[in-house]
């Protein structure tokens, strides 16, 4: 089995790859930055240690398809096609609209949306050929919900939901599976960055729930992946947003606007 992993140097993407490794999966990871994917190779390595797993590389935006797509048919052609692939490759620069440059807006709708879009392109046909395969997406909690000073990272996540389910209608009849996650604050990296610059209304919204741990948030995603779920949601509140949001947002969003941030 050949499970390709966006965004796999580092957070969800590299604790998920860690999982298959040690589960005997052929394994690639993506990334841009070539230092940290070897370093996340290294690490993988040591994972597979008396496992059959394999680990390979390769350097890629996706949000560049040319790039992508050249860094998948590299990884393909080692390690045969693509059976599972994991789009975790994202990117969040929380700021108020009016405060964020357009070039850093539009950098995120370039990764979190259109590098998903073109790392599913790129292993779609295959996949469909041979009517077979498993494309998990991973969104955010963010998806389900507007967040101060996140419209960026917000519109990029929730485009995900229209793109998976729209896809998924055309996929289920060639036998090809298209899940989609949302991950709740998770440790890595990435979210340590982020935290400094989440404005107080957002910290009111989202509550004071723990951070998941990555190699947790990674388990269930395997697991959903295993059971073909169409879509998987992390803990209480975020459950409850998915299945009942449009009861629950008015309310939060009428707490929100009544209560002071701080």
């Amino acid at each position: 089995m050949h499970v390709i992993v966006t965004g796999g140097s580092s957070g969800i993407g590299l604790e998920v790859a860690r999982l298959y490794v040690r589960n005997g999966a052929s394994v690639s990871i993506i990334a841009r930055d070539e230092r940290r994917l070897l370093a996340a190779c290294r690490d993988l390595e040591a994972s597979a240690a008396g496992a059959a797993g394999r680990v390979g590389s390769a350097t890629a935006d996706v949000g560049v398809e040319h790039d992508i797509s050249a860094a998948i048919a590299v990884r393909e052609s080692e390690f045969g096609a693509c059976d599972i692939l994991v789009a975790s490759a994202g990117v969040v620069e929380p700021a108020p609209f009016d405060g964020q440059d357009a070039a850093m807006f539009a950098a995120q709708i370039e990764t979190n949306l259109f590098g998903t879009i073109n790392s599913v392109r790129a292993v779609y046909s295959g996949m469909k050929e041979r009517r077979s395969g498993t494309v998990m997406i991973i969104s955010s909690g963010a998806a389900l919900i507007g967040i101060h000073g996140y419209s960026a990272y917000c519109a990029s996540k929730s485009a995900l939901i229209g793109f998976a389910e729209a896809l998924r209608m055309e996929a289920m009849p060639v036998g090809v599976g298209i899940s989609l996650c949302f991950p709740p604050d998770t440790l890595t990296p990435q979210f340590e960055q982020e935290l400094p610059k989440r404005s107080p209304q957002a910290r009111r919204l989202m509550g004071a729930a723990p951070a998941w741990r990555a190699d947790a948030v990674a388990a269930k995603i395997v697991r959903a992946i295993e059971r073909r779920r169409a879509k998987t949601y992390f803990g209480f509140s975020l459950t409850a947003l998915g299945w009942f949001g449009p009861l629950i947002k008015p309310v939060l969003f009428w707490w929100s606007a009544r209560t002071p941030a701080r």
